[in-house]
């Protein structure tokens, strides 16, 4: 093609990095850079496109532009692609691939699109007389990018290759690792370029797979990314490239990395995890940074002294505690963090990155910016701080004193349920459910019933408002633990704090990595195991009590299909009540735990049908089969995102097709039981299809008296099917 210093480029980069980027391009020498959304639109040269890809360490890609038209149909997309000049950018012999993102009203197939945009290529060739270059959508040498936005079509040559954010460095990372171009624009917000021209220090107290420490080293070392980049970008194969300017480029990207090598400063990572610090040391020796990096294992709790002078900057990104924290919540880690940063770092800027507003606000710093961004596709923040150079340590608070008021509702609680709690012959109960609004917890009592020395008490902590101040909300913590080892008399390592947050992940319950507490506690006839440290859930809903002896009391030589079954509790029931049962779960750990409920009751597992499934799944398939059941138990999640599930579960929208699925089974007379603890949720018996079904809303029959709350646990209704004459 041509040389031109007017092509049309397009830079995408993650949402809310769009200004940065601008003025990146704007140093690489774009001219006009124009901000959109995900992206930057600009003119320049190849020698300006090719200096892009050498230097940016925001891009994730540099599309050229060839040209846009009408796309509302096939037919018109076909000739608006073909009538592109691209013979000025594709060589004829290199193989190439069609990527293709959006729809409208008629085109709605991208992989359809992106197969008639691929002949609409080869067909300008021939049009031409030209050999048309050959698809090859497994292994192309060059790929083309088509996006279509509403009625028109905007087409270009994708010159990365690979995105720009793999460096080429990272083989392997620990969970929920940074993009190297978010990094990169972590950097920038918070001014290290600037820092590191001035000899100051860089510290990440929790590197992990050490991407931050990484991409910061090959700022301070003025190298470019596009040096380390393994993967070669599909530059050299666009009609437009300048073999010369990019020999000139790279020896001068040479050069300066060689001088900027001599004159960076020092860069301090360390993680509490040896196989983190393994890993970034790795990652650290593949971008050839690792002479610039002191990596090391050592906890920010450990950190006593201060870093080594010159001051300079603190960027980090800590855990962001999505899931369950136990004993510790992590308000307290963040809390740490800004206490210790007043402590040792004096005259230092910080930064921490976290995807909650509430956890910066637990740092007790006072924020120069906050900024917007996103990990992905989770919304997160950026706060930059300076702490003084006189900063002065936050004094620490005197151990909390335990509130009468609360110590004084938990002797009264504690002296009746324990009562009540023998009457009714359990070993695990509720003692205290926010009964006092400022302290809200719940607070579980489980005795094993194999060892009456071994007593827990499960705190469950409602997560507090957002408007409330996370220290002020660790002071209650501490007040409500110092009342409850006061009056339960247990040790501190038998009290188990949880706290309940936003989670985002694939499901609402799992592993969350504290030490396992297995006891067994007693439920009338029945023995079950519970886990109290490691899991959110304890393996037992206490609420459901009622519904699993009314279950029981009706089982009795009949056959009982418990659904979305979890740990069985109800399914042991029904088996001592001497039924015939099928639990059904897609859960592998929950259904090993049902066989080891049963086996604790003595009842063989063998005996009984334990099916590892999809319940919508099995529901139809089982419907197929002509299989009935006596009792049904239908207690789904509220929401469920397993991934080895047929899709998302949410049991406001599905419920009906899942009683309807679950009544279809249901022998002649049969019971079907649809429990639900989803808050604010509303029954719709007006779209059910349970023809001849009596439907009854039972949930004041089924909650416990230690449940008793003006919102019940769950809601329950009891639907049951007409006898055989009924439905004759």
């Amino acid at each position: 093609m041509t040389k031109r210093d007017d092509i049309p480029f397009f830079a995408t980069v993650p949402v809310q990095l769009e200004e940065l980027l601008t003025s990146e391009l704007s140093a690489l020498g774009a001219h006009e850079p124009r901000p959109t959304r995900a992206g930057v639109a600009w003119h320049g040269d190849a020698e300006t496109a090719q200096r892009v890809l050498l230097w940016s360490r925001l891009a994730s890609r540099l599309l050229a532009t060839i040209g846009e038209g009408p796309a509302p149909n096939a037919d018109a997309l076909f000739e608006s692609l073909r009538a592109l000049p691209w013979e000025r950018h594709l060589p004829t012999g290199i193989p190439f691939a069609v990527d293709f993102v959006g729809h409208n009203a008629v085109l709605r197939d991208s992989r359809y699109s992106a197969r008639l945009s691929k002949d609409a290529i080869r067909a300008r060739f021939t049009d031409l007389g030209l050999p048309p270059p050959e698809a090859r959508p497994a292994e192309p040498e060059i790929r083309c990018n088509i996006r279509l936005a509403a009625q028109r079509a905007t087409a270009s040559v994708d010159l990365s290759g690979t995105s720009l954010h793999r460096r080429g460095y990272r083989s392997s990372a620990r969970d929920a690792p940074l993009k190297e171009n978010l990094a990169a624009a972590l950097l920038l917000r918070a001014g290290w370029p600037a820092i590191a021209a001035e000899g100051g220090t860089f510290l990440d107290p929790f590197c992990g797979s050490g991407t931050l420490a990484i991409e910061a080293a090959l700022m301070a070392a003025d190298i470019a990314p596009g040096l380390i980049r393994r993967e070669g970008p599909a530059l050299s194969h666009w009609l437009g490239f300048d073999a010369e300017a990019q020999e000139r480029l790279l020896t001068q990207a040479r050069q300066r990395a060689r001088t900027g090598r001599d004159s960076a400063p020092r860069l301090l990572a360390s993680d509490s995890d040896p196989a983190a610090v393994a890993i970034a040391r790795a990652n650290a020796a593949r971008a050839g940074v690792s002479e610039l990096i002191d990596f090391r294992v050592q906890a920010w709790e450990g950190r006593d002294r201060p870093p080594p002078q010159p001051p300079g900057l603190m960027v980090t990104n800590p855990p962001w505690g999505w899931r369950l924290e136990t004993n510790r919540p992590i308000e307290g880690l963040y809390m740490d963090i800004g206490d210790r940063a007043r402590r040792i770092l004096p005259g230092w800027r910080v930064a921490v990155f976290t995807g909650d507003a509430r956890l910066l606000s637990a740092l007790g710093l006072r924020a120069e910016r906050i900024y917007r961004l996103h990990n992905g596709r989770l919304p997160a923040r950026l706060g930059i701080y300076a702490i003084a150079a006189d900063a002065r340590p936050r004094e620490e608070a005197p151990p909390a004193a335990p509130p009468q008021a609360l110590v004084n509702r938990l002797h009264k609680n504690l002296r009746h349920r324990r009562r009540w709690a023998r009457r009714e012959d359990l070993g695990a109960y509720r003692v205290y459910d926010a009964d006092l609004p400022e302290y809200a917890f719940a607070i579980d009592l489980y005795e094993d019933n194999e060892d009456s020395d071994r007593r827990y008490v499960h705190i469950a902590e409602y997560a507090p408002p957002e408007e409330i101040n996370p220290r002020r909300a660790a002071r209650r913590r501490e007040q409500a633990l110092a009342a409850v080892r006061e009056v339960f008399e247990v040790p501190a390592e038998a009290v188990i704090l949880k706290t309940r947050r936003r989670r985002r992940g694939t499901s609402q319950y799992g592993r969350q990595g504290a030490e396992p507490i297995s006891l067994v506690v007693r439920e009338g006839a029945a023995q079950l195991r519970v886990e109290l440290g490691e899991r959110l859930d304890t393996g037992i809903f206490l609420d459901h009590r009622p519904l699993r002896r009314r279950i029981a009391a009706e089982a009795g030589g009949r056959r009982f299909l418990n659904l979305f079954c979890y740990t069985g509790t109800a399914t042991v029931h029904a088996a001592l009540a001497g039924a015939r049962t099928t639990s059904i779960d897609l859960s592998r750990p929950y259904l090993r735990w049902l066989a080891d409920n049963l086996q604790l009751n003595g009842i063989d597992p063998a005996g009984h049908r334990i099916i590892r499934a999809d319940c919508r799944q099995w529901l139809i398939e089982t419907r197929q089969k002509g299989r009935q059941y006596d009792i049904v138990l239908l207690d789904p999640p509220s929401v469920s995102r397993s991934r080895d599930g047929a899709g998302e579960l949410d049991i406001q929208r599905d419920h009906p097709a899942l009683i309807d699925a679950a009544y279809r089974l249901l022998a002649p007379g049969g019971v079907l039981y649809f429990s639900t603890n989803r808050r604010r949720f509303q029954f719709h018996p007006e779209r059910l299809e349970v023809p001849g079904g009596r439907i009854r809303e039972i949930t004041g029959q089924t909650v416990p008296a230690d449940y008793r709350r003006q919102v019940p646990p769950h809601r329950c209704w009891r639907i049951s099917a007409p006898a055989a004459a009924e439905r004759e």
